[in-house]
């Protein structure tokens, strides 16, 4: 019986599965407990985050690439992006945050529907041509783009409890920073996907 390779890669890939529950547990249900539940959530989504960054490139420099690790690390990203996104729209909702959580559905929902795209577009491209749709400098954008922001919108309200100042208090109270860096995620995801698509729907024949 031939043995799953556990390598770093793969075991940093299933630390990145199991810290996602964590993340999402932290968020919703430390929401009251004043600054430490802001900064635990985000120290764990960066935590999450890091595994994400290191994994693949460990991969990569030592020769390390694993089916299993083909198979987990995209789905642990996707477990990651799609889970941090709905818990982040239900802890708006939890703390009455109804405009910004409204807001915040339009970017979710270019979220899940550039990952879905393309993911479809990757299993399609590689199952006709052979070609691996490799990561471009969009998407990495992309995936920094959406750590970044996910980490500031978390603790955002935090900012006012450390400076006492009308400039941040009004910022911050008035969800600014929230709302700049919803629109960068929204912008990078959709411009990335939309680089796939003129990358890579060449190599699909409508017409078979």
């Amino acid at each position: 019986m031939k043995k799953t390779s556990m390598n770093i890669p793969n075991t940093l890939s299933i630390i990145r599965c199991l810290l996602v529950p964590a993340f999402v547990a932290t968020l919703l249900f430390m929401r009251d407990m004043g600054i430490w539940g802001f900064i635990v959530p985000a120290l764990v989504y960066i935590i999450t985050g890091l595994t994400d960054m290191l994994d693949g490139k460990i991969a990569r420099k030592y020769n390390l690439v694993t089916d299993f690790g083909k198979f987990i690390d995209p789905l642990a990203d996707k477990f990651m992006v799609l889970s941090s996104m709905i818990a982040i729209l239900v802890w708006m909702l939890l703390r009455n945050q109804t405009t910004l959580a409204i807001v915040f559905v339009w970017v979710v929902l270019i979220i899940l529907l550039r990952e879905l795209g393309v993911t479809s577009l990757r299993l399609v491209v590689a199952g006709k041509s052979g070609i691996v749709v490799a990561a471009s400098i969009l998407g990495k954008i992309k995936t920094v783009s959406q750590m970044v922001g996910t980490v500031a919108i978390i603790v955002e309200p935090v900012f006012p409890m450390l400076i006492k100042h009308e400039i941040v208090s009004f910022v911050c109270d008035n969800h600014i920073l929230s709302y700049v860096f919803m629109a960068v995620m929204a912008f990078t995801t959709l411009f990335s996907g939309l680089d796939y698509l003129k990358a890579y729907l060449p190599y699909i024949d409508s017409n078979k």
